[in-house]
């Protein structure tokens, strides 16, 4: 197709339609890849327009997605906070996100605390335990007489439910910038036994994969100032 030919006002529609923003990268991407920006329009899109999340639980995913160490893109979430709001989530809704998000280092620490016992002692692996915080508990047991009240402890406020908080934990995991395979087995676990189905999940999971256009934005952000 002629590059002339291309509606970009149709593309540019389409794009907020889909991710409810418009950034300058866009534009960049606009006048050089019209089509690309439609493609991914598309498919980041996807997820969130035929998964069963609600809005709000979708958004709530995102602001933990973006809050995550691992990523901290703030204005990706200052864009995901502001949408969970306007689709109803409350402001415990948001804190019990940002607590998950504080909590997220712990599981490379138990994992890493079952390595550390399998090479230096591997008496002090208890048997046919599936609490991961066992061993956490014989290794050291002030560490996790603080880390289980952290990890129970609820807001003053009604926020989300068990299963919600289930589905942050999944995408988490399961996002490329963080990727934890057994912690992310564990959830989906947790998730099967409160009544979360796949399609649930699989969308959790699948809310993380475009991330990656925070580079791309990145990019094209750092083209521009060179022109």
């Amino acid at each position: 197709m002629n590059p002339s030919d291309i509606d970009r006002e149709a593309i540019q529609t389409e794009f907020v339609r889909e991710r409810g923003y418009w950034r300058p990268w866009n534009d960049t991407f606009l006048r050089e890849r019209p089509e690309f920006l439609r493609q991914y329009a598309c498919y980041a899109g996807y997820p969130a327009r035929t998964g069963p999340m609600s809005e709000r639980m979708v958004e709530l995913t995102y602001v933990a997605l973006d809050a995550s160490a691992s990523h901290l893109f703030e204005s990706g979430l200052r864009t995901h906070m502001g949408k969970a709001l306007e689709c109803g989530a409350t402001p415990a809704d948001i804190f019990d996100v940002l607590h998950l998000v504080a909590t997220q280092g712990l599981a490379s620490v138990v994992q890493a605390a079952a390595i550390l016992a399998q090479e230096t002692n591997p008496s002090l692996i208890p048997e046919g335990a599936s609490d991961p915080m066992t061993l956490l508990e014989r290794l050291d047991p002030g560490y996790a007489e603080v880390v289980q009240p952290l990890l129970a402890s609820e807001g003053p406020d009604h926020g989300l439910v068990p299963a919600e908080k289930c589905l942050v934990h999944i995408a988490l995991n399961a996002c490329f910038t963080a990727h934890n395979p057994p912690a992310l087995r564990h959830h989906i676990r947790q998730g099967m036994s409160l009544g979360l189905n796949t399609d649930q999940m699989l969308q959790a999971i699948q809310l993380g994969a475009h991330l990656s256009v925070h580079g791309t934005a990145l990019g094209a952000q750092v083209y521009e100032s060179l022109r």
